[in-house]
């Protein structure tokens, strides 16, 4: 497998517990998977509150997680998303700022993704004033890889409708002010991409400087419009051909830790097989892999309709599938239970407050 593969727990919504977090550290580690970045849209000391410190139970569970990776092979890094901080990078701020990448260091923080995505890209000088900022941040982390989201991370007109136009050679500017050692992420021609092709993702590495690193949003399932599908299905359009074009492919997972795996199964196929991978075999022995051979072969019968027509559409059929998902004794499928019953479900007032 010619590109590093890793996770990057980025979704709006119910967090994952951090025993789940722990077992899908070593379960990815064994897959082939090489980082795992913790950045959960819900935890507050990450974004909004991320000038105070973490509640010391909380920041015990990552120092743990971060042991937990570094045992199984992976590097741990957290996505740090200093809310505003843009519009006042003053001394206060330093101060908060440099006490959190303290705080990193010590937890065993080996990966920092700087997270400007989802604010303002319409502010004067943002570029210069985010350069300044990783460029600080970078002189004071003990991480050994650095990368920052843009908050233009994708060619997606919908983008600007939510947070304004940057300025045309804004991902220029910014990649110029920025060490080239430090990696920025790129979601691809849309926020969800259906696929990435060669010729797009040089071209946006000749706008970086530096070759990308895919964040990429399949399967997250975390909007209002998303959250009542379950995303099953095996990757495709993400060839092998894209991987010279890499520097790292980071997944962001859905809300079900347990189901996010037959996906995952697949991508790490889909690299190794090259030309040869397909991708309704490889969804079946992904499914098995992380069902079993039963419960595999139920998902195997609904997971159309538990990605392609959702908890909307169907209606008539949530009873009948309940009572057949309710009587099996497996994470998945308690996982499949909870989804029709709308545990997962997100509203756009949950997705703001965060």
């Amino acid at each position: 497998m010619d590109v590093e593969l890793g996770l990057i727990e980025g979704f709006y919504g119910k967090c994952w517990s951090w025993d789940e977090r722990e077992d899908q550290a070593r379960f990815l580690a064994d897959a082939g998977y090489r980082f795992y970045v913790y950045a959960p849209k819900a935890d507050p000391y990450l974004r909004r509150r991320w000038r105070d410190d973490y509640p010391k139970d909380e920041a015990d569970r990552l120092a743990r997680l971060a042991g937990v990776c570094a045992a199984a092979g992976l590097s741990f890094g957290v996505g740090f998303s200093p809310f505003e901080v843009y519009r006042g990078f003053d001394s206060e701020a330093k101060a908060a700022l440099a006490r959190k990448l303290a705080f990193f260091d010590a937890a065993g923080v080996a990966e920092l993704s700087i997270l400007f995505d989802d604010m303002r890209a319409d502010t004067p000088d943002i570029a210069a004033t985010q350069g300044r900022i990783v460029t600080w941040m970078a002189e004071r982390t003990a991480a050994r890889r650095i990368v920052v989201c843009p908050s233009i991370y994708t060619d997606d007109a919908a983008l600007v409708r939510s947070y304004g136009a940057a300025p045309p050679t804004y991902l220029e500017d910014l990649a110029q002010r920025l060490d080239p050692a430090i990696g920025l992420y790129w979601t691809g021609e849309e926020v969800c991409s259906r696929e990435y092709s060669a010729g797009h993702l040089r071209r946006i590495g000749e706008r970086m400087g530096r070759k990308p690193t895919l964040w990429d949003n399949y399967p997250v399932n975390d909007g209002p419009g998303m959250s009542p599908y379950l995303y099953l299905r095996a990757f495709t359009g993400r060839p092998a051909s894209i991987a010279p074009h890499l520097a790292a492919h980071a997944v962001n997972p859905s809300l079900q830790p347990t189901l996010f795996r037959i996906p995952a199964l697949t991508l790490v196929e889909s690299y190794r097989a090259g030309d040869a991978y397909e991708y309704a075999r490889a969804f079946e022995r992904a499914a098995d892999a992380v069902l079993g051979p039963d419960l595999g072969a139920l998902v195997r019968r609904h997971f159309r309709s538990f990605h392609d027509l959702g908890l909307d559409r169907l209606q008539t059929e949530i009873p009948r599938l309940r009572e057949r998902y309710a009587g099996i004794d497996h994470p998945g499928a308690r996982e499949i239970v909870a989804w029709l019953d709308g545990a997962y479900r997100i509203t756009r007032e949950a997705v703001e407050a965060q």
